[in-house]
């Protein structure tokens, strides 16, 4: 069975988020052999014809991965929903809907550098004197 990622992000007018998603997946791409991008909105490739180019490719499961934070509106409703579409017209593949990054302690560990190298690079704050 050959297994395809399509990461999901929402999708921005600002070409460089977009840009940032196309990095992540470019990293996947080391462990997993096929990895497309897809975007629900405001950016192209939209979800289905991502998906279809994973099929066309030889897939046949296709792992949604949503890169969002947090199991909001998007993804409780909207990737659900997306999720049983794409089954309906890619049949025989199979989609699986993973979980957002939310509550993942590599997530809680990431902000938290991203909060040190702030500080270190403050002028007015002596970084190692900080207990953020």
């Amino acid at each position: 069975m050959k297994t395809a990622l399509l990461l999901i992000a929402h999708g921005s007018r600002e070409p460089q988020a977009n840009e940032d998603v196309r990095w992540v997946a470019d990293r996947l791409r080391a462990e997993f052999e096929l990895v497309e991008t897809a975007y629900l909105e405001l950016a192209e490739p939209d979800i289905l014809t991502a998906a279809r180019s994973c099929v066309a490719r030889g897939a046949t499961r296709i792992v949604l991965t949503p890169y969002f934070l947090s199991a909001g509106v998007h993804v409780l409703r909207d990737l659900q929903e997306c999720r049983r579409r794409l089954e309906a017209e890619l049949a025989p593949a199979t989609c699986l809907l993973a979980e957002p990054l939310g509550r993942h302690e590599l997530l809680a560990e990431l902000v938290a550098i991203r909060v040190r190298a702030c500080l270190s690079q403050s002028p007015d704050s002596d970084a190692s004197n900080d207990s953020a």
